[in-house]
């Protein structure tokens, strides 16, 4: 007699997958060609703009609202930061720019400290920021 039981979502073999070009994240299937749309909550957004551009050393690729600014930091990913008080200051997220150690001193020539540093094993590193609002943005390097 056969069983008729199924492996749990995501542990069948890969060549039963309906679509082999995905990955499986916890229900939400992202294609490796999509892009990353990722968004910062702040307070007020008039003082928080000019410490991002600072940050990232560009003015914004483009203004979605009065109070939302996007970057462009890929072909394929984007940032924005937005107002709303009510929301913000509990962002965390990572960007791995090309040149780990020439986007931090970037950063300290516009007058962005990191507030802290970290190492992990196989060299892999991440520099930390907070934004006025607590926010945290990591620059991360030596990944994959």
């Amino acid at each position: 007699m056969t069983s008729s039981a199924r492996p749990a979502p995501g542990r069948e073999p890969a060549s039963s997958r309906a679509h082999p070009s995905l990955r499986d994240l916890g229900g939400c299937l992202v294609s490796p060609d999509r892009l990353l749309f990722a968004g910062i909550l702040v307070s007020d957004y008039e003082a928080s703009r000019p410490w991002f551009e600072s940050l990232l050393g560009r003015e914004p690729s483009f203004l979605a609202s009065d109070t939302e600014a996007v970057w462009e930091l890929s072909e394929k990913a984007w940032l924005y930061v937005k107002q709303d008080p009510g929301r913000s200051g509990h962002a965390e997220l990572m960007i791995v720019p090309e040149d780990l150690d020439d986007a931090v001193r970037g950063a300290a020539e516009r007058g962005i400290a990191p507030v802290r540093h970290e190492d992990y094993p196989g060299g892999v590193r991440k520099v930390v920021f907070r934004d006025p609002d607590g926010n945290e943005i990591g620059f991360g390097g030596g990944i994959g």
